[in-house]
């Protein structure tokens, strides 16, 4: 189907409603965050692809946040809540109840299995519409079961049932084939047998496998369809399998990068989210994380060692051992080695932002440079400015912030304090160690120089004894020799 063609016999519901004690977490499981998203914002994403009908999330614990989580993803669904009878088969019963009279196709999926893609979701569907049967099961062939439901077959090879794990004898468990948890289902035919499904098993649940021996028993077919990469029935019920599915989903976002024209070094240290952006011909160097909403132009060198997160990055700028949030980059423009660069860093074509410099709220004009060992806060910067090293905005005054301007073709000298709010005219310049603490003029040279003063045999008279005094005694003595022979 095209992108905006509805499927109007399409009804998807994702099961988010459990608590996931094996995470060992206070965060819902369906909220852990791989590649920038919570895991059933992925589902999500996957199931607006598919451009259903209806899309319903049955929610139950901790149903505030992550009914406020999927609706911020997708303002189109409808959250579900599940009562207090536990079960999968309840919550797509619940979920049925709140599209009364729909009579279509039910695709049911996980919260927690973001792998899944819409090609194997559509190809899914297709395959179940093709068979005529009233429910179809996506099913997996894994070296290790441990933990998922078995997958029965009769004698012809129908699927006979599902067995959850802790149903199964000893010869079931034993099955290599598992129900992937995620079906289809003609709604009629699913609503009627939902009914029909009790609790009485190991966990006291209403199992929605149950469905399917149902189905058997009233001499219905199923059919199962077995995906073709095991990956992307992958599920998450624990922390290392939540960093296995991260590793997955970035590796596959790497390499569509790499697939549209991105030159990506080492595939294995970099971490892209899929909510990022890349452009043709753009370098990722190796330790680099390209997080969020980050966007990077045509002809950019990312890294190594950078970590950007929802940044803006122009064509042809390098960016070397940094870490930015918030900030844009302009075309051309130089960032690091070991910058930082806080939200609110607006650095123009052509700028430089250098070696140990940390920005914030702050706009750097096209062409200026702050180049190493500065703060720059709160501050705006005109075009073609140079700061001399050690520069600083001082911007709070233990009570606000306040603003600091810098002018066009401004030049500072060495270690420049300017003490805001404070302004500095264009083409002005200031002298090394100077305090700026009032408005420059443009062209003027600013200078806060107080005369030196050198007060003889301090060390000596307050630090006697130490191997300073010791070496300043030494070449005082040695200072008067030499003038003792100068004069004879």
């Amino acid at each position: 189907m095209t992108e905006n063609t509805q499927d109007a016999s399409l009804a998807i519901v994702i099961l988010a409603a459990g608590q996931g004690t094996r995470m060992r977490s206070s965060l819902p499981k369906v909220l852990h965050r791989i590649g920038g998203r919570p895991l059933v914002g992925h589902v999500l994403d996957t199931a607006r692809d598919l451009a259903p009908a209806h899309i319903l999330v049955v929610v139950r614990h901790e149903r505030d946040q992550v009914a406020e989580a999927v609706t911020g993803i997708a303002d189109e669904v409808v959250v579900v809540d599940q009562d207090e009878i536990p079960g999968t088969g309840r919550a797509v019963e619940v979920a049925l109840a709140a599209v009364p009279g729909f009579s279509g196709d039910v695709l049911v999926l996980s919260g927690d299995c973001p792998l899944v893609d819409a090609a194997t979701l559509t190809d899914f569907v297709a395959e179940h519409r093709a068979s005529g049967a009233p429910a179809t099961l996506m099913t997996a062939v894994v070296e290790d079961p441990t933990g998922y439901g078995r997958i029965i077959r009769d004698t012809d090879g129908t699927v006979a049932r599902i067995v959850e794990q802790k149903d199964a004898t000893a010869v079931e468990a034993a099955v290599l084939e598992i129900n992937a948890g995620m079906y289809v289902f003609q709604a009629a035919a699913l609503g009627r047998e939902l009914a029909r499904v009790g609790t009485d098993n190991a966990q006291g649940e209403k199992y929605l496998t149950d469905v399917v021996g149902l189905l058997r028993a009233a001499g219905a077919p199923v059919a199962a369809s077995v995906a073709r990469d095991v990956t992307v029935t992958f599920g998450v019920n624990d922390r290392a399998q939540l960093a296995e599915v991260g590793r997955l989903l970035n590796a596959r976002t790497v390499r569509r990068w790499q697939l549209a024209g991105a030159s990506i070094q080492d595939p294995a240290t970099t971490w892209i989210d899929v909510t990022a952006e890349l452009a043709p011909d753009v370098t990722v160097l190796p330790n680099t994380h390209i997080l969020r909403a980050t966007v990077i132009a045509a002809g950019a060198v990312i890294g190594p060692d950078t970590t950007l997160e929802d940044c803006e990055v122009g064509e042809g700028a390098t960016v070397r051992r940094a870490d930015a949030t918030l900030a844009v980059i302009g075309a051309g423009a130089t960032v690091g080695p070991f910058a930082y660069l806080r939200p609110g860093t607006d650095l123009a074509a052509g700028g430089k932002i250098g070696t140990f410099v940390e920005t914030k709220n702050s706009t750097i004009g096209a062409g200026s440079k702050v180049p190493h060992l500065s703060y720059i806060g709160d501050t705006t910067i005109g075009r073609g400015v140079n700061l001399g090293a050690g520069a600083i905005t001082a911007n709070y005054d233990d009570l606000a912030k306040h603003r600091t301007e810098i002018g066009d073709e401004v030049h500072s000298g060495s270690h420049n304090v300017f003490v805001a709010p404070v302004r500095i005219g264009d083409g002005a310049k200031t002298g090394a160690g100077a305090v700026i603490r009032k408005d420059v003029p443009a062209g003027a040279l600013a200078l806060s120089v107080a005369p030196q003063r050198n007060v003889e045999g301090w060390v000596e008279n307050h630090r006697p004894g130490t191997a300073a005094a010791d070496a300043a005694a030494r070449a005082r003595s040695a200072q008067e020799a030499d003038d003792g022979q100068e004069e004879g």
